[in-house]
């Protein structure tokens, strides 16, 4: 086995760690992050959408650093950073000496998948390490026999279903693979049901909590697949194309290659099987393209020898450096807040989480407008009530007073007491059936020539509701 080349990976990680720190802070939270915000303040065994593990992290993330947004994504940029390593470690699993490791690491940290996830805080920031560990784990396993690695894989998959349940359809694929090419032998072992109680124990206290509120976090899934899942799989192949870099889809592609023909690796021929295995699940359940993303970053581990051998040529290798900086400004630029926020409308085009992160003060600042209309001595029985948790969760982190909303988990931490019979503020749209003597108020405009999901969102300001909020609020819920 090759040693690990700790010196030049850290000098990747070094330089990825001070790119994404010194941008965390631009822009702002992005809604995901303000809804991890609000759960944190509110740490539970489960959520809605989610298990309790990225709520977790934001409410230690800020505790220690600040409740700003760079506060927030220092746990981002650690998550970033170890990916890196794990799959440096990775491309070594495959036998690749300090060039392959070297390659691994800076195609990594360049991926467009991983700026755009290591620079903001979300469950798939957690999803990408989480599937790098167990890839590797599972490497080990199968190129040593070693049953005892099946404790890792245990351990790593229990902390991922504390994360997403995603992790589940990665076990799944590889599982298929196994059995179909091998190595078998792997589950003749009295470690493997170790491995899954250890996985069942580490999970069990998310698991229990979804249990105990019908599973909720499937329903959210089923919204996904009905609401989206034709959108999905058309995308679906164009954006596995881009997740890394098309500049990277050679190397991707010959790693899967390279793990099915190569007989040093047959031990890992499984891999190869088990990246399109996965496509296929997902092209028939509906999920979002992004999901078999990290996945990717193990084939190319696996392609970086043959790309360095194709590096023979002076010629190549100047094609080679001129595709990479065309690659790596291009991911840089669409992952992280480079540009002015009047210049992002040719980035939202490809990554429309930038635009998420620009505008909530501004909301805020709309939605607070409304508020002080209500004569002061109504406003203690007064709610603010949003459409989704993103508005919810601006409204809430910057300040206002008597936020709700039905959707998500916001659901469970309502509804409103029982004494507020008030007015409403109500951000987005409504039916006229929940709120009576309802008015437009205002339109949110962010002032920055942002087109975003909150840009021209209407602000309605209601007399009251139609009924009382605790009659209302099984109609208000909705978790997608």
């Amino acid at each position: 086995m090759e040693r690990f080349a700790r010196g030049p990976v850290g000098l990747v990680v070094a330089i990825q760690v001070l790119v994404l720190t010194l941008l965390s802070g631009r822009y702002g939270f992005h809604r995901d992050e303000l809804y991890f915000l609000a759960a944190g303040k509110r740490l539970d065994w489960g959520y809605v959408d989610q298990p309790s593990l990225t709520p977790l992290l934001a409410r230690i993330s800020t505790d220690v650093f600040g409740a700003t947004p760079a506060g927030l994504r220092v746990v981002a940029t650690l998550c970033a950073a170890a990916t890196v390593i794990l799959l440096a470690l990775v491309a070594r699993e495959f036998g690749g000496g300090r060039g392959a490791q070297v390659l691994t690491a800076a195609m990594t940290a360049l991926a467009a998948f991983v700026v755009v996830d290591g620079h903001m805080l979300s469950t798939a920031t957690v999803d990408m390490l989480v599937w790098s560990a167990l890839g590797l784990v599972t490497l080990r396993l199968f190129r040593t026999g070693d049953g005892r690695w099946w404790l890792a894989v245990g351990a790593v998959v229990g902390v991922g279903l504390e994360g997403k349940w995603l992790v589940l359809l990665m076990v799944a694929s590889i599982g298929l693979a196994v059995l179909a090419v091998g190595p078998r032998t792997v589950f003749r072992t009295g470690w493997l049901p170790v491995g899954i109680l250890l996985a069942l124990l580490l999970a069990a206290p998310g698991l229990i909590w979804q249990a105990a509120h019908d599973f909720p976090l499937l329903t959210v899934a089923s919204g996904i697949s009905e609401d989206d899942g034709a959108e999905n799989r058309i995308l679906f192949v164009p954006m596995q194309l881009l997740y890394l870099s098309p500049v990277a889809v050679p190397v991707w592609i010959a790693g899967g290659l390279r793990l099915w023909r190569d007989p040093g690796l047959r031990w890992a021929r499984s891999l190869a099987l088990a990246y399109p295995a996965l496509c296929v699940i997902l092209l028939a359940l509906g999920g979002k393209p992004y999901y078999s993303a990290p996945f990717l970053l193990l084939l190319a581990a696996a392609g970086a020898d043959p790309c360095l051998r194709w590096l023979d040529r002076t010629w190549r290798r100047a094609l080679a450096v001129f595709l990479a900086l065309v690659g790596a400004a291009v991911s840089l630029v669409v992952g992280l807040p480079l540009l002015p926020e009047s210049a992002l409308a040719p980035v939202l085009a490809v990554n429309k989480e930038q635009g998420e992160q620009v505008g909530w003060p501004e909301l805020a600042s709309s939605v607070a407008r409304v508020w002080e209309r209500i004569p002061a001595e109504q406003r203690s029985t007064a709610v603010i009530f949003t459409r989704n948790y993103g508005q919810a969760g601006a409204l809430e982190h910057y300040g206002l007073p008597s936020v709700y909303s039905g959707h998500m988990s916001y659901a469970d931490w309502g509804p409103p007491s029982a004494d507020a019979v008030g007015p409403v503020v109500v951000v987005g749209p409504y039916l006229p059936a929940w709120f009576t003597g309802c008015h437009e108020a205002a339109v949110h405009d962010n002032g920055l020539g942002v087109e975003n999901e909150e840009q021209g969102v209407r602000i309605s300001l209601c007399a009251g509701t139609s009924r009382p909020w605790s009659a209302l609020w099984g109609e208000l819920r909705h978790y997608y």
